[in-house]
């Protein structure tokens, strides 16, 4: 089971940031990307609520995994899963009111997060609880480092602002915060993500 143990922590966390970044990489979990990062602030506690969520479920999967039939695994994955979003949920809702009634409807939608059940299935189930716990941060790093960029990005041409504050005196473009938008912004993204991680690999290749 530990078959994966001797991975080093960097590069699980580094996996979820690069190769297997949520959005950039994997395109999963498009809908929430679109759909709260019409502003910096919500993209990033969006980001921040997947991160706890991804990285709890994984420490709380890998602790039952001995006790876990594999015949009823998936149920038992998406209970762990209700759980603490469910906690998340509750928490966002007492903590920060303002952001929530606003985004409260996508932190209840993490529960059909693709990213972090098939993180439960493929990682989580067959490793210890350390290696677990890093796999579900870098994979939640990654995901907050999308929508967090997404947001930036669609915020400051959008409405010429940055977590609310007016920066831009030029004329906002308003498709930019459109759903339209946010399309255009994470297609954009994506390619120049990948791009760079190209440039990257190759660069890396041809010193070795």
């Amino acid at each position: 089971m530990a078959h994966q143990d001797n991975i080093s922590y960097k590069e699980l966390i580094l996996n979820g940031i690069v190769k297997e970044n949520t959005i950039f990489k994997l395109a999963l979990s498009l809908c929430p990307a679109i759909a709260v990062t019409s502003s910096l602030r919500n993209g990033f506690l969006m980001g921040v609520a997947v991160m706890f969520v991804q990285v709890m479920v994984n420490m709380t999967i890998s602790l039952m995994r001995s006790f876990i039939h594999p015949r009823i695994r998936l149920p038992i994955f998406m209970l762990v899963i209700s759980g603490w979003v469910t906690i998340t949920d509750m928490s966002m809702a007492a903590f920060a009111p303002d952001a929530y009634k606003q985004m409260g409807l996508y932190i209840q939608l993490i529960v059909a997060f693709a990213s972090i059940l098939a993180r439960a299935e493929m990682f989580a189930s067959k490793n210890n609880i350390m290696p677990s716990m890093f796999d579900g941060l870098g994979m939640g790093i990654g995901f907050m480092f999308a929508l967090t960029v997404i947001s930036f990005f669609r915020e400051l041409l959008g409405k010429g602002a940055l977590w609310g504050v007016s920066i831009l005196n030029a004329k906002p473009l308003l498709i930019m915060v459109l759903p339209a938008g946010g399309f255009f912004a994470v297609g954009i993204l994506m390619a120049l993500f990948n791009w760079i991680n190209s440039l990257y690999s190759s660069t890396t290749t041809s010193h070795h």
